[in-house]
Formats: C-alpha cells, sequence, structure tokens
C-alpha cells in the first residue's frame, strides 16, 4: 500500500504462539491442516513450562511444513503450502516468518514457476498471507518485489493452467495493496487486470463474446482485484478511471454468470461512491439508463436464470441501485471479542471482503491481533483482555436468545421494505 514505509510495521502480538490441537499427526502425512485448533490457552493448562513446549512444538512442525516446500512430490509440496496457509490464516506468525520470510519466499517463487495448477493456486495464496502477517514495510516489499513479475507473467499467460491464473489475479491485487510502494507500480497493475476483464464487456453491437465458465471467472477475479486498488488510487487518476470506464462497465451488468454481475454491480457502486467523494454532485450521461438496468437486476424473475442466483443478487442490486440512486450504504456491524467494526462504505467492503476471502475463519482473530488489519479498519493498537475480563462481559444465554429474537424481528422488517412480491410470481 503507498505509504511511508515504516521497518517496524507488524503483523500483531507476537509473544504467545498459539499451539496446534493435541491430535498426534505427523509431518510425513502433510495432515497437519487439521491440526491447528482454537482452544484454551496452554498458560491456564499448565504454566509457562506447557506454554514453551507447546510453541517449540508449534515451530517444530511449521520448520517441517516449510522444508517439505521443496520435496520432489507435487502433493507433498502443495499439502505444505496448504498447512502453511492454514497456520498464517488463524495465528499471528510476525516473529516466525520474519526471520524466514525469504526462505519461505524462495518455496513460493519455486512452486509458482515449476508447479502446476493446484500447487500454484496455493502458493499464490501463500504469497498474500505472508503479506498480510508481514504488513505494509520494507519487509513485504522484498516479498512483492520477488513475486510480482512472475505474477504477472502468469496472469498474461493465456496457456497457463487457468486455476492458477485465478488465484493470482486475488493474490496481485491485495500484494499490491499491502506491499505495493508506488502509486504509478499501482496504476500499472491496474490496466493488466483492465487487459483481461474488458474482454467480457458485451459489444456496441449486442453479440457476447465467447469465453467458457473458468476464464469468466479469472475475468471476475481481475474486476475485483482492480476495485480493490480503485480504493487508494488518487483523486486524479479516479477521475481519469471514471471517464473511460464508468460508460463501458454497465456492459458487465449483461454478462450469463452471476458473479461477474454482481462483481460489476458492485464495482459501480463504488466507482459512484468515490466520485461522489470528489464531487457530491457528481452524474454521468448514463444514469438514468444504468438506474434502468440496476433496478431490472434489483427485481429480476427471468425464469432460465438459478433461483438461489436470483436471489443473492437480487439482494445484490438492491444495494446497487440504492448506492447510484441514493448514495447510501447500508451499514454493516461486525463483533469480534469485545470490539465491533463497522462495514459503512463501499471501500470498506471491498477491503474487508478481499481480507476475509484470504483468512477465512481467521478474519476475527486478525481483527484482534493483526496490527497492520487493524491499522486499515482504523481500530487502533491491539486490546488486551484476560479471560475472567471476557467472562464477566459475556451475556447471559437468555439475555442473548431476546437480542437474536430482536434482531431477527427488525431485519425481517427490514428486508420486506425492500422485497418486490411480484418477483416470487411463478416460481414454483
Amino acid at each position: 500500500m503507498p505509504r511511508s514505509k515504516k521497518r517496524n510495521r507488524r503483523g500483531g502480538q507476537h509473544g504467545a504462539l498459539q499451539p496446534f490441537s493435541d491430535e498426534d499427526v505427523s509431518i510425513e502425512t502433510l495432515s497437519l491442516c487439521s491440526s491447528f485448533s482454537d482452544t484454551v490457552s496452554v498458560a491456564e493448562e499448565g504454566g509457562e513450562t506447557a506454554e514453551d513446549t507447546a510453541q517449540e512444538d508449534f515451530q517444530y512442525k511449521l520448520k517441517g511444513l516449510i522444508d517439505s516446500t521443496v520435496d520432489k512430490s507435487a502433493k507433498t509440496r502443495q499439502g505444505a503450502l496448504d498447512g502453511l496457509k492454514t497456520a498464517l490464516a488463524t495465528r499471528i506468525l510476525y516473529e516466525f516468518i520474519s526471520d524466514r520470510r525469504m526462505t519461505i519466499t524462495d518455496s513460493v517463487e519455486r512452486c509458482l514457476k515449476k508447479g502446476k495448477g493446484e500447487e500454484q493456486r496455493a502458493a499464490a495464496s501463500l504469497a498474500s498471507l505472508l503479506c498480510i502477517q508481514l504488513g505494509s514495510g520494507i519487509e513485504s516489499e522484498e516479498v512483492f518485489k520477488t513475486l510480482k513479475p512472475i505474477f504477472k507473467n502468469i496472469l498474461a499467460d493465456g496457456s497457463a493452467n487457468v486455476v492458477a491464473r485465478q488465484a493470482v489475479a486475488t493474490s496481485l491485487g491485495l500484494c499490491t495493496l499491502v506491499a505495493e510502494d508506488d502509486i504509478l507500480d499501482v496504476q500499472a497493475t491496474m490496466e493488466s487486470f483492465e487487459s483481461l476483464f474488458t474482454r467480457s464487456y458485451i459489444k456496441q453491437d449486442g453479440s457476447r463474446p465467447t469465453v467458457s465458465p473458468q476464464v469468466t471467472q479469472l475475468h471476475t477475479n481481475c474486476l475485483l482485484s482492480w476495485a480493490l486498488l480503485l480504493t487508494i488510487c488518487t483523486a486524479s487518476q479516479v477521475k481519469d478511471i471514471l471517464r473511460k470506464h464508468l460508460p463501458k462497465l454497465p456492459r458487465l451488468l449483461e454478462s450469463d454468470d452471476v458473479n461477474m454481475r454482481i462483481a460489476a454491480g458492485e464495482t459501480i457502486a463504488l466507482l459512484f461512491e468515490l466520485a461522489r467523494d470528489i464531487d457530491v454532485e457528481f452524474e454521468c450521461d448514463c444514469w438514468e439508463e444504468l438506474c434502468d438496468k440496476l433496478n431490472a437486476l434489483a427485481t429480476d424473475c427471468n425464469k432460465h436464470r438459478a433461483k438461489t442466483d436470483k436471489k443473492k443478487q437480487r439482494s445484490v442490486f438492491r444495494d446497487v441501485l440504492r448506492a447510484v440512486e441514493e448514495g447510501e450504504f447500508q451499514s454493516e456491524s461486525i463483533r469480534f471479542g469485545t470490539e465491533r467494526v463497522i462495514i459503512d462504505s463501499w471501500v470498506r467492503k471491498r477491503t474487508y471482503d478481499t481480507f476475509r476471502e484470504f483468512v477465512g475463519s481467521g478474519m476475527n482473530y486478525h481483527l484482534q491481533a493483526n496490527e497492520f488489519i487493524r491499522d486499515v479498519f482504523e481500530l487502533g493498537p491491539p486490546m488486551l483482555v484476560d479471560s475472567a475480563t471476557l467472562k464477566a462481559m459475556k451475556s447471559s444465554r437468555f439475555e442473548r436468545h431476546l437480542y437474536n429474537a430482536a434482531a431477527f424481528k427488525a431485519r425481517t422488517k427490514a428486508r420486506s421494505k425492500f422485497r418486490d412480491k411480484r418477483s416470487d410470481v411463478g416460481e414454483f
């Protein structure tokens, strides 16, 4: 992320590595993914000695995984990459990986160059998690400087495995956000994404491009990474992008792929939000036509589309239409531990969704302890809360029941205001 370089930027609290579960799983079988658990800390069970032993065991297993990334067997290498991914997604390991970042980077580089398909996918995802752990600074810049040319070569290579290209498209976007220090290089990466997702544009004569579902997913990933990098563009860059792409992006709303339609809709909403941050009175020439398209998608009841696709699409496009017409965003509050993060804009939503895609169920843990992610969402330094305080703050089961019942009732009322009852006619 373009910003001042800070040598001491770290991924989080580094003093207390949490152990694997008690399951006795050998490194040789590479089934270590299952050995990560969210059990209570060993300090409560066995004191400092037990904690030190658990840390040593934890690090020993991680070292075994790192060594296995250079194994002759492709299956073993992929298993090791997936095991490291699970570790980095569910724990804060700054101190451990900081000392070994170039070793891990070399393994990722080797797997990207010589691996195939799923191995390249796992390696690309591991690179993103490595940057998330290291945070925005010199260390992640060194990692990205090594991997960026390989990412771009794979992305541009039409003969490369499409699964690998999909993963690289997503990882290149996140690594650029975290580790790129030059806004002009950010722009160059965005142009790489543009060269791909624009191939899915419906042509002016109405004809549709002939692309496979997998290639469409590649273009969708490129569009989402492009939208992620939009969030750190300067005002002048946003103006250029609005002039160049806003008239054409609505063509993607006619795609046969629901994920592409949704990605295009959310990107358009993001562009309008950024444009109104620059000029409150912003309007575009195609505004009325665009609103008609968005409204049609928000109330879509075409029988040739799957019911689940229509349900997901209508939900998203009601929010997109509200963003374009009224400049509003339906805020969401996400609770983690004793804190909350408020997703109150399309910029924050795109950023949060990207991080969550990589860390998965570990997102709440990273929101609590990862200094870089807390900085991105302006949460301040990590809070230290002991188990006794957490227990005292925990509401009773009856209180939670009443809260959930009230929330369900409020949610039902809110949804009924926007639900078009006619959209369900004839779907049974």
